[in-house]
């Protein structure tokens, strides 16, 4: 059973809630800005790294709440939180100790798209993420608003053209210095709510949105691209309001599955989990939609919001006669509320308690708080390196829904990421990559930074061109050797934890090695494991062939392409769309420039040749230095 015991969160908020002028110090390695899912992972990783990090949040007892749906993972995003937790991040062990109801998704397909998800306690989350947060070396934690970021003129040996060296808050004109700063402002970042007509401001209801300040900073002062998305949450409902009888009961799995590789099991033990239900929508709930479009100002806005997510309104208007799955998900152990899984919607408070009555089971439910939606600034990810880097501004990291994601898993796994490269670049270490080829992290950095993003990005397996090596299962044998020695993030119990399992399955394959059956054959002899039945070519030539892919990829991913080049006056045959295109998005390896679009096969073989030119160059420059120093 796993087992921990949590502070108070009493303590953790006199530990924090101190004024600005009376912390320890004044100056650190890296400032994280935010306390979600991206902030929390972003200043625990750079702590580990080791640098003195301090975490900056509006409203101390908000570190770690699950801002809308009370669940972690599914298909895509269960990928990211296991190589998460591969990485020694939090949510996954979170999810282990205020899981209420786990379930492995996709099950009847293959294990690579297999997806860990589970239904999340809200308090205990929070609590387990702020206890994490409270017992980790080098990281304070500080209550108050950030007005502007501090830059001053960029070091001219590195490239850029600005330099972050802290922040500034409002309210007292303090002043924090930092040698690199990571944002994860999430929806606040000139966040506005809606409900029917009515606008405010904010990113969160009860929360004030960041500092006007900070966006005139990243528009204005740094000449970054700004874009605006939206999102939306729907209304929770008094779950003794609800007819349960009239949904269909959807049990968890009988023995749960932990997210994190250190735990053997859950802490809700498998007979104390919440079930979940199953509704649908009826044709009521369409046309009380249609009757109150004119009362809805959020979705008459052309704000691009999420296609995989929608609200309530947009399915009924893509998609009109149609039912909609409507999930009734438990917010807690000891929680009196339901949330409505696909019911998110911007409607009046009125209208949105017409529209659930419209649903059978819920003909008497009452709403505790209304739906309402958000837009919000995010920043064009392609003006990002690798590394979560802003490419024109050296020591500035951005994580979470302001380079254009949606998603707790997809926020923590770019805040680990962002906060590891920040903590490295303030320690005058290099950065650390992860190529698509090795993982989630890397096939979602990828994506954002060389694709940009038109709509909030969400993880799915068919991203993923190698998710048949990328499985749930495997992420830390893939991750956390890396993150031992090549990171720096990962402890010496988990990685010895790693050795032990890769040592024992080592053993395994030796004895297997010369056994090689088509995939009838093994079904035959292990009939109750379940296997695909449309493909029955041998699984080792497939195995064989995605190697080589990945080898070629990573060749190409090896050949790097200076930030800093001159696309207009390479002196290669290029036409002037191929230039434009990469010197917008400046692409730090050949690899991704391959993946841009507009970038044509010619192209390709012109920067191919000037990148083993140019590596061949670098070579001959190292060893004639070599050579003069051992002279």
């Amino acid at each position: 059973m796993l087992i921990k015991k949590l502070p108070p969160l009493q303590s953790f908020q006199l530990l924090v809630s101190r004024p600005a002028s009376h912390l320890a110090r004044q100056q650190y390695d890296v400032i994280v800005v935010g306390g979600g899912h991206a902030g929390t992972e972003a200043a625990a990783a750079a702590a580990r790294v080791g640098a003195e990090t301090l975490l900056v949040t509006q409203k101390i007892h908000t570190i770690g709440a699950l801002s809308c749906n009370p669940s972690l993972g599914g298909v895509g995003k269960g990928q990211l939180v296991k190589e998460v937790d591969a990485l020694d991040g939090l949510c996954g062990r979170a999810g282990d100790w205020a899981g209420i109801h786990f379930s492995i998704l996709n099950r009847r397909k293959g294990p690579a798209v297999w997806g860990p998800r589970a239904q999340l306690d809200r308090q205990r989350y929070r609590e387990f993420i702020q206890s994490e947060l409270l017992g980790t070396p080098r990281l304070t934690v500080l209550e108050g608003s950030v007005e502007e970021l501090l830059v001053t003129e960029p070091n001219p040996e590195k490239p850029g053209h600005h330099r972050v060296t802290g922040i500034r808050l409002a309210n007292g004109n303090h002043s924090i210095s930092a040698s690199s700063v990571v944002l994860t402002t999430g929806t606040f970042l000139s966040g506005s709510l809606f409900m029917g007509q009515t606008t405010s401001p904010g990113g969160r209801i009860g929360d004030a949105p960041s500092s006007a300040g900070l966006s005139h900073t990243l528009r204005e002062r740094l000449g970054l691209r700004i874009g605006r998305l939206r999102t939306g949450t729907p209304p929770r409902i008094v779950k003794d309001s609800v007819d349960l009888s009239q949904a269909k009961l959807h049990p968890p799995d009988r023995h749960p599955t932990p997210f994190s590789f250190l735990n053997k099991n859950t802490r809700c033990k498998p007979e104390d989990q919440l079930p979940c239900y199953l509704t649908f929508t009826t044709p009521g709930v369409e046309r009380v939609v249609r009757e109150s479009l004119h009362l809805n100002c959020h979705i008459q806005q052309d704000t691009k919001g999420p296609r995989y997510c929608p609200s309530i309104e947009s399915r009924v208007l893509r998609f009109p006669g149609r039912r909609h799955q409507v999930w009734l998900e438990p917010e807690g152990v000891t929680s009196d509320l339901l949330y409505p899984q696909g019911l998110s919607m911007t409607m009046p408070p009125d209208v949105q308690l017409r529209l659930i009555r419209e649903i059978p089971a819920m003909h008497r439910a009452e709403i505790r708080t209304p739906g309402y939606g958000v837009q919000y600034d995010f920043v064009c990810p392609t003006q990002l390196s690798p590394a979560l880097q802003v490419k024109s501004t050296q020591g500035l990291f951005l994580a979470g829904q302001i380079n254009g994601t949606t998603g707790y898993e997809e926020a923590a796994a770019q805040g680990l990421w962002a906060g590891v490269n920040a903590a490295r670049w303030a320690l005058s270490m290099s950065p650390v990559i992860l190529s698509r080829t090795e993982s989630y992290i890397g096939v979602l950095i990828d994506d954002l930074v060389t694709r940009g993003v038109t709509e909030p990005y969400r993880m799915f397996t068919s991203r993923a061109e190698f998710r048949t090596a990328l499985r749930p299962d495997n992420a830390d044998l893939r991750l956390t050797l890396k993150g031992r020695y090549k990171v720096g993030c990962v402890s010496s119990l988990r990685y010895q934890e790693t050795v032990r399992v890769k040592d024992n399955l080592q053993e395994v394959l030796e004895a297997l090695q010369t056994l090689v059956l088509s995939t009838p054959s093994w079904r035959k002899k292990m009939p109750n494991i379940l296997m695909s039945e449309n493909k029955s070519r041998s699984l080792r030539p497939l195995c064989d062939l995605q190697k080589k892919d990945i080898e070629r990829i990573q060749k190409e991913e090896n050949m790097s392409l200076p930030l800093d080049i001159d696309y207009f006056s390479l002196p290669v045959s290029l036409s002037q769309e191929v230039r434009e295109i990469l010197d917008r998005v400046r692409p730090s390896t050949l690899g991704a420039a391959t993946r841009l679009e507009g970038i044509t096969p010619a192209a390709i073989a012109h920067l191919l040749n000037y990148a083993r030119h140019t590596g061949q160059k670098e070579r001959r420059m190292h060893r004639n230095q070599v050579d003069q120093k051992e002279d």
